[in-house]
């Protein structure tokens, strides 16, 4: 037992602290919060040195996208997904270039403003789709029904995704700056977050994707982070310590991502990556 013990990093209580706080943050933001998880990174980079706080909360992560992937597991949209994938691949390639070439300051500073700059454009084009769909007199048109047809001849049909060449750009767009931000920083959460919100999805059909795309995004991150000399055996061991705290923000995710309206989920939403946005700036 003392051999164990031996092996844990000798950290101060407040590093701590914020460490396996950022552990439950990193479970939670899993299956209930996309996006909080950079409330995460911030906890680590305040705890631990920028770039092997990087490596130590991505093993995190990882555990948190399996029990991620188990609860969701029949809720992505895998078309998404495989079209998401070759911008993510550039992205994470430019990131790795960055992350060994600057500071871990700079690398904070600019993901926080590329956060604020989405979280503006996305909120103003959504508010312009819902201006040009209502028409100047939403008055003229009956509650519930923004088509204009009567109460008696209306049939209710879903908000269709965005379409046209327009959303395959930001799809590649989005998808390059999450796979840089989040080989970086392992902030690429609230950047996809604002992507699947900006595609209206519904509140599973959005945790699921969220799910396997970090899944599969950090697969592929690490051998980068080792390529880099960023995963030590300190770095194992004091994951290690921190797994079941990781599993209980999880469960309790869960739990509560299923109770959550879509319209507060979706304001759950811009507010966490307001945060994040900010914390990235100021911590």
């Amino acid at each position: 037992m003392s051999d164990l013990a031996a092996l844990i990093p000798a950290l101060g209580t407040a590093t701590w602290v914020l460490v396996m706080i950022g552990a439950l943050v990193v479970g939670l933001s899993k299956t209930a919060m996309p996006g909080g998880g950079t409330i995460a990174v911030g906890l680590f980079a305040l705890a631990l040195p920028a770039k092997e706080s990087t490596a130590a909360l991505l093993l995190l992560l990882m555990v948190g996208d399996a029990t991620a992937l188990w609860v969701y597991r029949r809720e992505p949209d895998v078309r998404t997904l495989v079209r998401l994938i070759p911008g993510v691949l550039i992205g994470i390639v430019l990131g790795t270039v960055f992350f060994a070439t600057v500071g871990g300051d700079t690398v904070r500073t600019t993901i926080g403003v590329i956060l604020l700059v989405l979280i503006a454009v996305t909120v103003w084009r959504r508010r312009s789709a819902r201006v040009k769909k209502t028409g100047p007199v939403p008055s003229a048109t009956p509650a519930g029904d923004p088509s204009g047809a009567s109460p008696a001849t209306a049939t209710p049909v879903p908000a269709p995704a965005p379409s046209g060449p327009g959303v395959a750009i930001s799809r590649a767009g989005y998808g390059v700056l999450g796979g840089f931000t989040t080989m970086v920083a392992n902030a690429g959460g609230p950047v996809m977050s604002m992507y699947f919100y900006a595609m209206r999805m519904p509140v599973l059909t959005f945790l699921g994707t969220s799910a396997w795309f970090f899944a599969i995004v950090n697969v592929i991150k690490l051998p980068f982070s080792a390529g880099l000399g960023l995963i030590t055996r300190d770095t194992l061991v004091m994951d290690l310590t921190l797994v079941p705290l990781v599993l209980i923000g999880a469960y309790c995710g869960a739990k509560i991502a299923r109770r959550i309206p879509q319209g507060v989920f979706e304001k759950l939403i811009l507010v966490l990556t307001v945060v994040s946005a900010l914390a990235l700036l100021v911590l």
